[in-house]
């Protein structure tokens, strides 16, 4: 069993990364996402570069609005 560690700094940019993959592969775009998880579209810029965390209530919008569970968001590759 392979056990992985981040550094908490990470955190925000790869679930903002997670984000912003899944969004492309669906094929919309940052103002529609936001759109769809009830979020503003500057904030959902912000999310996804990485700048700030978002509560787990606005993870769970967004992943609504990806149609993914959302633990997905949380999985990182190396």
């Amino acid at each position: 069993m392979c056990i992985m560690f981040i550094k908490i700094d990470e955190i925000d940019k790869k679930v903002g990364i997670n984000i912003r993959v899944r969004r492309i592969k669906k094929g919309i775009s940052q103002e529609e996402l936001a759109d769809m998880a009830g979020v503003a579209r500057s904030t959902m810029g912000i999310i996804e570069r990485g700048e700030k965390s978002p509560s787990l209530q606005t993870v769970a919008k967004i992943a609504n609005a990806l149609e993914i569970e959302i633990h997905k968001l949380f999985i990182f590759e190396d």
